[in-house]
């Protein structure tokens, strides 16, 4: 996979099959048609290629701040190429480029990509004033020799679409597993293990606190079992998603303890992969009240985590 940053950068000699979208989480949906575009376009030797938008058109129209997304773009990127896509493109996306005409849009669509088929959704729209609907790709297309296919996004339960709003909305309330249900894996966060207040190790139980992206979603406040992944290496993880109300903490951290692990990792990327949530965050009165609580949390982490490996619940 080749991943892209402004679509005026590329220009490809093979025929390729387009689709556009934010793809926000690589959801089920998303999956279901990015695998029947894959199939089609190997079989017919041209290029599978994802047109993605970042930032999200959300955050630039409505002027959302804060945390927002399921994956980083880069993340992103990488899940689609899992799914076969050759070429990820992650455009732009700005006032300027909302202004352009669908026309345009086309006409850079050809030029850049030799798009010979573009896929679409029934609600999708682009350029100027969303213009550029179905039936106007159709008569773009029958004008300019491409072809223009609608299709449509697996559902859930066979008549609700899943949806990236709703998958936020699940991880806000802390329901992970109806998350990893809908996207086909565990939701993901990573970052760098930084420093934090080094009070886990004295009581026992270090914990390696993630700088994550401060515009991803996050996990309601609460503790986790996760699967930790260090490089090619994985753990059992229980995280702490939360301010440590124990301790008076004020902003929010992501702080996993591995188990059965002992190594300075300070400065190494580790992704956390949420399976299920054991409880909400809670203020203790005294230190071994919260040690009490950590181990009971540690012993049901692990049973839950060995219950996951046996029945193959996968990770990204």
């Amino acid at each position: 996979m080749k991943h892209i940053y402004n679509l005026s950068e590329t220009r490809l000699d093979q025929p390729s099959i387009v689709t556009i979208g934010v793809f926000d989480g690589v959801h089920r949906g998303h999956q279901f048609l990015l695998s029947h575009l894959v199939a089609e376009a190997h079989a017919s030797q041209r290029l599978a290629v994802v047109l993605t938008l970042f930032p999200h058109p959300d955050v630039v129209l409505r002027g959302l701040t804060g945390r927002y997304y399921l994956t980083t773009p880069e993340q992103k990127a990488r899940l689609l190429g899992r799914l076969g896509i050759d070429i990820v493109v992650t455009h732009p996306f700005d006032d300027s480029v909302r202004q352009i005409r669908a026309a345009y849009f086309v006409d850079q669509l050809r030029a850049h990509l030799n798009m010979t088929s573009l896929w679409v959704t029934a609600d999708f729209a682009m350029g100027y004033k969303r213009e550029g609907n179905f039936a106007y790709l159709s008569a773009q297309g029958a004008e300019k020799g491409f072809e223009v296919r609608q299709i449509e996004l697996l559902g859930s339960d066979g008549t609700h679409v899943i949806s990236s709003s709703a998958i936020r909305e699940a991880l806000r309330a802390g329901e992970v597993e109806k998350a990893a249900a809908w996207l086909g894996r565990p939701y993901r966060v990573d970052g760098p293990v930084v420093h934090g207040d080094h009070r886990g190790r004295t009581i026992g139980f270090p914990t390696a606190n993630i700088e994550t992206w401060a515009e991803q979603v996050l996990p309601a406040d609460g503790i986790y079992a996760c699967w930790a992944t260090l490089g090619d290496e994985r753990f059992m993880a229980m995280t702490n998603v939360g301010k440590r109300p124990t301790f008076d903490g004020k902003d929010t951290r992501v702080e996993a303890y591995l188990l059965d692990f002992d190594r300075d990792i300070y400065g190494q990327k580790l992704a956390l992969d949420f399976v299920a949530r054991l409880r909400a965050e809670e203020k203790f009165n005294s230190l071994d009240a919260l040690v009490q609580q950590i181990r009971a949390d540690v012993e049901q982490g692990r049973a839950l985590l060995s219950q996951s490996a046996q029945s193959g619940i996968g990770i990204e």
